[in-house]
């Protein structure tokens, strides 16, 4: 069984399908799993195994009763505690939802259940998502597969460990600066951050509806293989009829992408971090493994992006953090977690003309980068500037503050894949980071899915 947990989710679905496995062999091997590396781990903070290997016994039933199956019949999956699981309880990280079930699934949730997905568990994220590292005051700390003493990243920390580890073939991550293309990085795994507008986030902790904020957070597909990002990213979009910011774009498929001849710009510094040697090193590696495939590969840097962190952390504090407080009240929460406590206390509201300057300045960022694109289909940078960090550093570090080479991306809107790439001399993952304009998902899944087949992608911690 140790083979069978470390094949893609796709490979699952047809092996089910074909009657090579049973749903139930899959999902008590994925459950076994989870109990041999948790407890070093603790990506995983609510597991319902009786439930899924029930929900199993239904699926093999169905199949040998003749039903048609849809794309994920009888897979196991986990999904961030930040979504809504209307049979187990969500608590976004924060006290105040400890024992909080949800009356109904998130829609990505449901979505993913209606196409035949098996829920094992719910992964730990930090409180209400807003942390690089993936730690709050109920479940605690989550560790790295290939290195115990580092961060997984955050705030889908747990779920990329878990899928590294090989507990579970697929989870949901949701991104509001970095969440899901850096614990991918950090992980060694592979995920996606959508186009704004593109999947619902009705059901997630930072829902829906959020203003200003409001085209930051997107919801997108963890895994260990570019295929499942393109498989389960389909199954998620489109209108949920709830979320008004929600577009009904269609989404094209990475297979009718032709390589030879994209226009790919290529940077490493970013003008604010500079990456280590390692990383510049995995990213020009990259770069010169595209032109070979007959890419149109180049250095260029959009110069728009020095002003990535004064916009984002300039717009996301504007308004002295009172949107963090009302969820905090939404969810019932008196006692904080540290790094949402020092957000709060650091934290001072601007007043109104300087926000709406802020907003004439981000239009004119979006503006910028929109003309950038104009030359370019593709742009190939890091998803870091480090490999995944020791545990703690965010309170003393700057490095863990900064997210300028994902955030940026979640200024404009645009979609970013995150595979692994390379190793640092640590023997962590370097991920590289693939970002189209908008609507370009397509694009993006096809390039990654290149990278990942020429540098080999996930690799199996030693755990």
């Amino acid at each position: 069984m140790d083979e069978i947990i470390y094949l893609s989710a796709t490979k699952m679905a047809q092996m089910i399908r074909q009657k090579e496995v049973s749903s139930v062999e899959l999902v008590d091997a994925h459950l076994k799993r989870i109990e041999e590396v948790n407890p070093k781990l603790n990506a995983v903070v609510q597991v319902d195994g009786e439930r899924a290997l029930d929900a199993a016994r239904r699926a093999d039933e169905a199949l040998a009763g003749g039903e048609v199956v849809a794309a994920l019949h009888g897979v196991p999956m986990t999904i961030k505690d930040s979504l809504d699981t209307a049979d187990m309880i969500t608590t976004g990280g924060t006290k105040g939802r400890s024992s909080f079930v949800p009356e109904r699934d998130a829609t990505v949730v449901a979505r993913l259940r209606s196409a035949g997905a098996i829920l094992l568990g719910k992964t730990n994220t930090p409180e209400l998502t807003l942390a690089g590292e993936t730690d709050n005051l109920i479940y605690g700390r989550t560790n790295n597969p290939y290195d115990l003493s580092r961060s997984p990243g955050g705030s889908s920390g747990g779920a990329a460990a878990i899928i590294a580890a090989g507990g579970s073939p697929l989870d949901l991550g949701s991104d509001t600066g970095g969440s899901i293309r850096s614990p991918a990085h950090y992980c060694g795994i592979a995920g996606i951050k959508p186009t704004s507008g593109r999947v619902p986030r009705t059901g997630h902790i930072v829902p829906f509806g959020m203003g200003a904020l409001d085209s930051l957070t997107q919801i997108g597909p963890l895994a260990r293989y570019v295929e499942d990002l393109a498989l389960i990213l389909q199954l998620l979009v489109g209108v949920d009829w709830l979320d008004p910011g929600i577009i009904p774009m269609s989404l094209g498929d990475p297979d009718d992408i032709a390589l030879k001849g994209l226009r790919v710009a290529v940077y490493t510094d970013n003008g604010i971090i500079s990456p280590t040697p390692e990383t510049t090193e995995t990213v020009h590696e990259v770069a010169k493994a595209l032109k070979a495939t007959g890419m149109v590969v180049e250095e260029a840097l959009p110069p728009a992006l020095v002003m990535t962190n004064d916009l984002y952390y300039g717009i996301s504090g504007a308004d002295g953090q009172a949107w963090v407080r009302r969820l905090l009240e939404k969810a019932g929460t008196t006692e904080m977690s540290p790094v949402i406590n020092k957000r709060l206390e650091e934290s001072e509201a601007i007043d109104t003309p300087g926000f709406t300057f802020l907003l004439e300045e981000l239009d004119r960022f979006r503006s910028q980068m929109l003309s950038f694109m104009k030359d370019y289909d593709l742009i190939l940078c890091p998803a870091d500037a480090f490999p995944a960090l020791p545990h703690g550093a965010p309170q003393e570090d700057k490095r863990y503050r900064d997210f300028s080479h994902t955030s940026a991306y979640n200024l404009t809107g645009w979609p970013g894949a995150v595979v692994r790439a390379g190793t640092s001399p640590e023997g962590l993952p370097i991920g590289v980071q693939v970002v189209a304009g908008a609507w370009r998902e397509d694009m993006v899944l096809a390039v990654a899915r290149s990278i990942e087949s020429m540098f080999g992608g996930w690799k199996p911690p030693s755990l």
